[in-house]
């Protein structure tokens, strides 16, 4: 098992674990990432993942990948492909540390029939409602199964006719005999399998009754000699269960689990079937959609791996539920991309520019670096021609207080080029602004000209001549509610304006652009090279983050 970097800040689950190691109860440390492969993986499963792989790097342990696969009917291979596939895109490797749960369904199904055998597992014909209404309420007891007193032999012969397929779909289920009074309504004599006739991914047709969650997971644990098993706040009350089972079998091993507070992000949902059902309803255009939280999601939309460690480093670990700020997940992206990517310029919104004083047909190639702290990046050519470029909100005929940009009679510095003023503005019949007539100082260029005099303005340009025409992809968040799984309808809370497409105008060099490739377009935002849909000199690009969050000033935070 590998890992980019372990994590350096301490937890209450390194406390645990350095006691553990200190009394000798633990020798090597080693844990698990266990998706159920129903879905793909979100932002809130990669700090898990984080944290599991994390915590094997920091102890010079090891962490295994396990599909918890006990459910066929909303399993698939593409779930599992892209769960593999994202935790490698993290950074992280399971070595030969590969596991199913599947892997496991003959020991499961043995050590039910020991559970039988001791008198403490039973079949039950009571259906789904039935189990519910017996079930009891938080205040109020349960009450017993009218099978719970079948014999250990009729248990056995049903066991063994369930799992031969002799019974209908849903007609009878396995049951632990625990307690139907216990405070802990998942003591309450919990099912261990169902009956349930579907193809599975990798045992086929060879089995009809499956094992429930948490009579897997626990066992597997043991199986794999997992020495802390770490999961999400939800599972605590599952613990004594958890317990219980691991008590009362032969196993090789009691792992201790451990329960954590899971990711809940602002502006977000996090529920798989929410999720499913935004991709089902054709409110986003697959699960790899730029907008969703899903890893595939964020990758395509241009998240580095290093920025989603980093983000899951700086929330840490509690064990108290709360709304992380979307605004760090950004923050950390950013000062990733601020460090590695290219500066470029693109004009997304343009309005043309003909410069009067500078000759038709002329082309000057300026030098303009990658990086102002990074020569190792290189540099490009700029071509600077008689028709440019400008951003449209770059000029304003008449210009508000504190606008340092373009306007008539005003001088702004053309970035890596020349000082540049507006002569004159060009309007259509409609009284619309389609273009401006300027020009630029040529003793200005690269920097200050020879009589001294300062501009507050530079503006990023693209020669019109030479610019590459591409498609621009301008994502905001999902939603515009800070918490919109909190009541009511969560859709009714999705952001109209979460995707915006654009025919930008960039320079030259991006059209060599490969799938893959981050950028600041300078003044903009970091923007990445979408993977699936750029080909080979039509890139097409997904606007990462902006330069700084902008979302902070339309709430009035800045």
């Amino acid at each position: 098992m590998s890992t980019p970097e372990a994590t350096p800040a301490g937890n209450f689950i390194h406390d645990i674990i350095d006691a553990d190691l200190a009394s000798g109860k633990v020798q090597q440390v080693i844990t698990r990432f266990p998706p159920e492969p129903n879905g793909y993986l979100h932002i809130g499963h990669a700090k898990s993942i984080c944290l599991n792989f994390g915590i094997a790097a920091k102890y010079q342990g090891r962490c295994h990948l396990r599909f918890d696969d006990t459910n066929p009917t909303k399993e698939e291979q593409e779930f599992i492909d892209s769960i593999m596939e994202d935790v490698r895109w993290l950074g992280f490797d399971w070595g030969e540390h590969l596991y199913f749960a599947s892997d496991y369904f003959e020991q499961l199904y043995a050590w039910a029939v020991e559970l039988i055998q001791a008198g403490k597992a039973y079949v039950c014909d009571l259906s789904a409602d039935e189990v519910r209404q017996y079930r009891g309420t938080l205040t109020e007891p349960g009450k017993e199964s009218p099978y719970r007193t079948r014999s250990v032999e009729e248990n056995l012969e049903l066991f063994g006719r369930m799992r031969a397929g002799e019974f209908p779909d849903g007609s009878k289920t396995l049951r632990a005999k625990i307690d139907m009074a216990s405070p802990n309504l998942n003591l309450r004599d919990p099912a261990l399998y169902r009956i349930r006739r579907a193809h599975h991914a990798r045992t086929g047709d060879k089995w009809c009754i499956y094992p429930m969650y948490d009579w897997a997971h626990g066992q597997s644990d043991s199986i794999e000699r997992i020495t802390h098993s770490i999961c999400t706040l939800e599972f605590e009350n599952h613990r004594p269960l958890y317990d219980w089972f691991l008590d009362n079998l032969p196993v090789p091993a009691h792992p201790q689990q451990i329960e954590f507070a899971r990711l809940n992000l602002t502006y977000t949902v996090m529920s798989k079937r929410m999720l499913r059902e935004l991709v089902e309803t054709s409110q986003v255009e697959g699960w790899d959609d730029p907008r969703m939280p899903t890893l595939a999601g964020l990758r395509r939309r241009g998240f580095t791996p290093a920025s989603l460690r980093a983000f899951a480093e700086r929330i840490g670990v509690s064990k108290r539920e709360s709304l992380v700020d979307v605004t760090l997940l950004e923050n950390a992206v950013r000062d990733d991309l601020n460090a590695n990517a290219r500066r470029v310029m693109g004009v997304l919104r343009p309005l043309k520019v003909v410069v009067e004083n500078w000759p038709e047909g002329k082309v000057e190639q300026l030098d303009a670096p990658y990086h102002p702290e990074k020569p190792e990046m290189g540099s490009r050519k700029v071509p600077f021609t008689r028709e440019l470029y400008i951003e449209r909100e770059d000029f304003m005929e008449e210009p508000a207080k504190k606008f340092f940009r373009l306007s008539p009679g005003k001088e702004v510095r053309l970035r890596w080029a020349y000082f540049l003023k507006c002569e004159s503005v060009v309007k259509d019949e409609a009284g619309e602004i389609v273009e401006l007539r300027c020009t630029i100082d040529p003793e200005s260029k690269g920097g200050t000209p020879p009589d001294g005099r300062k501009v507050k303005g530079t503006l990023h340009w693209v020669s019109a001549e030479h610019a590459v025409e591409a498609e621009v992809r301008l994502y905001d968040r999902l939603f515009n509610h800070e918490n919109p799984a909190a009541g009511g309808d969560y859709k009714a809370h999705l952001n109209p304006s979460s995707l915006e497409r654009l025919k930008g105008r960039l320079e030259p060099s991006l059209e060599r652009a490969k799938g893959g490739e981050h950028f600041q377009f300078e003044r903009q935002g970091y923007f990445f090279a979408d993977p699936k849909l750029s080909k080979d000199g039509a890139p097409v690009f997904n606007r990462v983050v902006t330069l700084r969050d902008t979302w902070a000033k339309i709430a009035g935070k800045e």
